[in-house]
């Protein structure tokens, strides 16, 4: 077993785990471990094409977690989570949203002192790469999806006659009501701008200070009597036994937020009770680990094609759609992306119809209020977590009202010429699907995820039982440790919410320097 020592070491090479090595590395005085348990991307194809991102779904740089029987939802339903470097920006889609200021300010007064709007969103300008939004410099090419989809454009024409006008994204203030194309992440040349693409590949020649383990997947973070975080140790690459590494200044986990709260647990950071059912040391009590896990729910609204589709595209998702259900909201409850391609994902198996071309609508509830759990299966790290999601289980109806909302605005939109031109029938949920409980017992059976799990291991302020964070990301109850990934989120963005974690990186970066400084 060897035993190699670094001032930093970063649990998980991720969206956030990029980012932060990169920054963290900058100072050649310093020296970085990120450890991943997928391969590099480097000079791979098959992840940086962005067109080819779907390919990657139920492969092998997917965890492809099931998730627990579901008592309201589709329990077929996997999660989709990066194995590979640079995490699920290496493995979605590329849809680039710029962190809501609203959603910021919601953190901040829930107790996540300093992560407000004013202090967050001048940080987005070290990440992108864009003509038009608040940075040119950082590493991450941000840019607006070419229109270049003729039934995109009836998409958005016919939302436009129905009161929600063509925007674009990005541009300084949340969209409310309103459809547009895309902004990705993605160089011209069709290249994803993932986090390891962006901060990691021009550095990997050039930093001696920088070490990048992949096919190392971690067992546990090592906490020593005085519950000071002190390394990892992880299985080799060869799989003959395991190794660790050694933290002389801190351990960052970035490992999401199915993969974190895991590994607090498996290193005796979580609810007691838990962890002693499972023969687990309890280190540190804290019973918000693996709990408050928020998620956008998708419905889908799905339509044979009366004319052929496109047959080449940026990454077959290029529209989105937002709305509010009511006038008072400052956020848009309901989101829906529009896709260029057959999506029978959840509903062959219910025998609706599908078709080689055809299109759909995906309307998605962006602040839901069900929660469920992320909690160990055993003390074995190789095995995968529970996933509860618990969709549509709040108990005031409020997410299959927005649901129930979004199915009925699409149906509207593609009613609307010159969007209903390009429909021959739609296939689900089908003609037949008229009331409120067609509807919703639809879409509890084959609903999707937007791949958005989050709040897992959320920050608070130090009084917050629940809140496993302090503000400043450092676990509570153990020193020279902190967690930087969507697991952190208090709650989701109405928005895909990558660019968010990539912003969020950025800020712990400036967190663990300022405290080293």
């Amino acid at each position: 077993m060897s035993d190699t020592a670094f001032d930093y070491v970063i649990a998980g090479g991720g969206t956030a785990g990029c980012v932060l090595a990169a920054r963290l590395s900058e100072d050649p005085s310093v020296t970085v471990c990120l450890v991943e348990a997928g391969p590099s991307d480097v000079g791979d194809d098959a992840v940086l094409e962005l067109s080819e991102w779907m390919h990657l779904l139920d492969s092998g740089y997917d965890w492809d977690y099931p998730v627990e029987p579901q008592e309201r939802g589709n329990s077929f339903m996997r999660h989709a989570r990066a194995k590979v470097l640079g995490g699920c920006s290496s493995h979605n889609s590329c849809i680039a949203f710029h962190p809501p200021a609203e959603t910021l300010d919601d953190w901040e007064a829930a107790g996540a002192t300093g992560w407000g709007s004013k202090d967050v969103l001048p940080l987005v300008a070290r990440v992108e790469n864009n003509d038009t939004g608040r940075g040119h410099d950082g590493p991450v090419r941000l840019r607006d999806v070419p229109p270049e989809d003729p039934c995109g454009a009836a998409v958005l024409e016919s939302a436009a006659r129905v009161g929600l006008p063509t925007v674009q994204f990005n541009r300084g203030s949340t969209v409310l009501d309103g459809a547009g194309w895309f902004q990705i992440n993605a160089g011209e040349d069709g290249k994803r701008m993932s986090t390891s693409h962006a901060y990691l590949h021009p550095i990997l020649d050039s930093r001696p200070n920088l070490e990048v383990r992949t096919h190392c997947w971690i067992s546990e973070i090592l906490i020593d009597d005085v519950l000071t975080a002190t390394g990892v140790k992880y299985q080799r690459p060869d799989l003959t036994g395991y190794d660790t590494v050694s933290a002389r200044r801190e351990v960052i986990v970035t490992a999401g937020a199915i993969d974190t709260p895991k590994l607090l647990m498996l290193s005796g950071i979580g609810p007691a009770a838990q962890l002693q059912a499972m023969g687990i040391t309890v280190r540190v009590d804290s019973p918000g680990v693996g709990e408050n896990l928020d998620d956008h729910v998708e419905g889908l609204v799905f339509w044979d094609a009366s004319r052929p589709m496109v047959t080449t595209s940026s990454q077959w998702w290029e529209i989105g759609v937002f709305a509010r259900t009511t006038p008072d909201l400052n956020y848009p409850d309901v989101m829906m992306h529009y896709g260029s391609v057959p999506f029978d994902m959840n509903t062959l198996r219910w025998g609706y119809p599908t078709t080689d071309n055809g299109f759909c609508l995906t309307p998605n509830v962006t602040q839901g209020r069900s929660r469920g759990t992320v909690r160990l299966r055993s003390r074995d790290f190789r095995d995968r977590a529970r996933v509860d999601p618990r969709y549509f289980t709040d108990t005031e109806g409020h997410d299959d009202a927005v649901m129930l909302a979004g199915l009925k605005l699409a149906r509207t939109i593609a009613a609307e010429d010159p969007l209903a031109s390009w429909i021959d029938r739609e296939l689900a949920p089908g003609p037949e699907a008229v009331t409120d409980d067609d509807l919703l017992d639809y879409v509890h059976k084959t609903h999707n995820t937007v791949y958005h799990p989050a709040g897992t291991a959320r920050m608070g302020s130090l009084s917050d039982s629940l809140a496993v964070l302090d503000p400043g990301l450092r676990v509570k109850g153990v020193r020279n440790l902190r967690v930087v990934d969507a697991s952190a989120m208090p709650k989701l963005p109405p928005v895909n919410p990558n660019i968010t974690v990539m912003t969020m990186a950025e800020k712990c970066a400036d967190l663990v320097r300022g405290r080293h400084s």
